[in-house]
């Protein structure tokens, strides 16, 4: 089997242009109407849109990888980078703090150049430990030893890929590195699908690679939508493809330097992760309805902790002993907080009594 990168053209990468032209425009229509509805929005509904998108972003691009991240530390992380409100939600373990670190260094400061020192502190941040799992791994420096993407169990061990030689991987890098820094005239979006594709091809850390893969394409987008604020997760829309993104990469993979298959399938599922944005932008103007009524008076801390909850993805009916156990206060304290959400108009009751009592947020209506 012979790779792209062992081809004497490699990384001279070639596509279809006829074929990507229709969908890079729809692409970026799409992303323009969905910038300029956010741009006509409050700083409070932007913020909780950026928390939203880049708390599933972190999640759903570790579960590519088959890790399963906690979306509410992912979510109190965040918040406490940036400074927001993070009422009621718990502290962020140690190697979710350095996930976060890395995806906010990387959209946050989109313009600055993708070095390797930078790629190193984004690898060191994903293991804070020096162990994937198990293993230990060389952290904060490219890979020493071969590498394979395999799948199946022991004795039944299939290769998909073969990355390049460990001692090229300083060189290739190097190239990448000056390739992505440059002003190639490429449109930025194209720039995201390329750049994507030639760092997991090279595969230059031991573990972590996808990852870091797409939080360069997320730096890419940034650059492409001009803002550091993230309104959509396109790892979100991969980890629903998850089949078709791998079936994708080790397609164009192989054989020639043609990859018109994955950039038409990075474009076309760009479409749709900006398409179900539009879900999340419902979601965030629906809390920013609720915070307006609600500041229209005062509520105390406790409260304000028990509504973040109930707007940042609460499970279940909320009574007076879940709110006594979110605020961390006795049951008559809850008691006589939800009186006063219930008179505020904040808060109503469910339909069942006695002790079945429960509460819901009233949304307001859209326009109110």
């Amino acid at each position: 089997m012979i790779y792209i990168h062992q081809l004497k053209e490699w990384p001279d990468l070639q596509w279809d242009a006829g074929k990507l032209v229709p969908l890079l425009a729809s692409v970026r229509h799409r992303q323009g109407h969905l910038l300029g509805q956010m741009k006509s929005q409050g700083f409070r509904q932007r913020a909780e849109a950026g928390l939203a998108n880049l708390t599933s972003e972190i999640v759903k691009s570790s579960a590519i990888e088959g890790e399963t991240l906690d979306a509410n530390q992912v979510r109190s992380s965040i918040a406490r980078h940036l400074g927001m409100d993070i009422g009621g939600l718990p502290p962020a373990a140690r190697h979710i703090d350095g996930i976060v670190e890395m995806m906010l260094d990387a959209t946050r400061e989109y313009s600055e150049p993708l070095t390797e020192k930078r790629l190193f502190g984004w690898h060191a941040a994903l293991f804070p430990t020096g162990r994937s799992g198990m293993r230990d791994i060389t952290v904060g420096a490219w890979r020493t030893g071969p590498m394979y993407v395999v799948s199946g169990g022991i004795g039944y061990e299939k290769i998909h890929y073969e990355a390049p030689d460990a001692k090229c991987v300083p060189e290739e890098m190097t190239t990448f590195l000056t390739w992505f820094n440059s002003e190639s005239g490429m449109d930025p979006v194209l720039k995201a699908a390329l750049a994507h594709f030639q760092f997991v091809t090279i595969h230059p850390f031991d573990d972590g690679n996808g990852r870091i893969g797409r939080a360069i394409a997320e730096l890419a987008l940034a650059r492409a939508d001009q803002t550091s604020e993230r309104f959509y997760s396109m790892s979100s829309q991969i980890e629903a493809e998850r089949k078709a993104y791998y079936a994708a990469l080790e397609f164009s993979q192989k054989g020639t330097t043609d990859i018109t298959r994955w950039m038409e399938w990075f474009l076309e599922c760009l479409g749709r992760t900006i398409d179900r944005a539009e879900e999340t932008l419902s979601g965030v103007l629906k809390k920013a309805r609720i915070w307006e009524k609600i500041n229209e008076g005062s509520i105390n801390a406790r409260q304000r902790i028990v509504i973040n909850r109930l707007l940042g993805g609460f499970e279940g009916n909320l009574n007076s002993s879940k709110y006594a156990k979110l605020a961390k206060c006795s049951t008559d304290t809850a008691l006589r907080d939800i009186s006063e959400l219930l008179e505020r108009g904040i808060l109503e009751k469910n339909s069942a009594s006695g002790r079945s009592t429960s509460y819901r947020l009233i949304e307001p209506a859209t326009g109110s």
